[in-house]
């Protein structure tokens, strides 16, 4: 009979705790909603975000440099350098001159 009653308890503590997850958001969604609907109406700001095209492009091309740094990396590990050192060399070194490019790049528009 204790089998029955730990499936009722398991299901009940369930159930309750997919109500609680499922009010918590609820209840945020629901503010977040009443608050941007009263900062538009008493137009003081936008509270959405913009999607910033400079963060956009830093991340390229820092992800292009550490994908060149992978590849050459695989290049100097297969001429018969050793593996970690040949990968975390690159990574690093085109991961920074990414950085350094992507530096001003974001100066040169930001002067724009």
């Amino acid at each position: 009979m204790s089998d029955g009653l730990e499936v009722v308890r398991d299901a009940i503590v369930s159930i309750v705790l997919f109500a609680a997850v499922f009010g918590l958001i609820y209840v945020y969604l629901v503010s977040r909603h009443r608050e941007r609907m009263t900062i538009l109406e008493k137009n003081v700001a936008s509270p959405f975000k913009t999607a910033d095209n400079i963060n956009l492009l830093k991340y390229g091309i820092i992800s292009l440099g550490i994908a060149v740094g992978v590849i050459i990396g695989y290049i100097l590990y297969d001429l018969g350098l050793d593996e970690n050192f040949a990968y975390t060399a690159m990574v690093f070194l085109f991961g920074g001159l990414s950085l350094i490019v992507a530096f001003f790049v974001v100066q040169k528009q930001n002067k724009q």
